[in-house]
């Protein structure tokens, strides 16, 4: 029995309040559909948004110049090669618009030891020895919740989304949980979803039993 309410019975975003960052409880939230967005303000708050951001595989949209990017591209990209790295990228790199982040130093720690015990996982994107992209989430029991992507050289970041996106592909996945729309995953053809609807696709999915890393 999940420790979190029941999403489908919620009738806001959030779902739960709670500051418990365990491995197993992250791991119940995320094959429930739920994930932790922390602000400085409140206790930690458990989202399982209303109208989910979805990036179904058949609808992905790679413009011309990302295209032409991915096939001159002499950087190299790997899978959990750095997760910690990815993760300390996203957190501290800045972002327009943005006053700071979500991802604080517990939360670091908490999906640190996430990855570790094997639920976590990055896409690296790298010139020579330098880490210059990434992105880092969750397998969701056989689906794949990304969580926040960062870059230090142009297109970076979305070359790592790319990456993950054939590594999943050829695992047998065919759709990414982004959670919430951003312009970016909007122009990559990312769709909202309705929370019920997204909560049966999570379930069908999960009943595949696919090995994803």
């Amino acid at each position: 029995m999940s420790r979190f309410p029941d999403p489908r019975l919620a009738l806001h975003d959030i779902v739960a309040i709670g500051d418990d960052l365990s491995p197993e409880t992250l791991v119940d939230a995320y094959t429930h559909g739920i994930f932790p967005w922390p602000t400085d303000e409140i206790p930690l708050p458990w989202f399982s948004p209303r109208r989910r951001a979805v990036l179904l595989f058949k609808d992905l949209h790679i413009s011309r110049s990302l295209a032409r990017a991915a096939r001159q591209t002499t950087w190299s990209m790997t899978i959990d090669r750095d997760f910690e790295g990815v993760i300390r990228g996203c957190a501290t790199t800045p972002r327009p618009g943005q006053a700071g982040t979500w991802i604080f130093p517990p939360i670091v720690d908490a999906y640190i030891r996430l990855h570790e015990l094997g639920h976590a996982h990055s896409a690296e994107v790298w010139e020579g020895d330098e880490l210059v992209g990434g992105i880092y989430g969750v397998d969701m029991g056989g689906a794949f919740g990304g969580e926040s992507m960062f870059f230090r050289r142009p297109n970076a970041s979305k070359l790592a989304l790319l990456h993950l996106i054939e590594h999943l592909r050829s695992r047998g996945l065919d759709w990414l949980d982004v959670q919430v729309m951003t312009p970016h995953m909007k122009a990559l053809g990312a769709k909202l979803m309705l929370r019920p609807k997204f909560l049966d696709l999570l379930e069908a999915t999960r009943q595949r039993h696919l090995t994803l890393f």
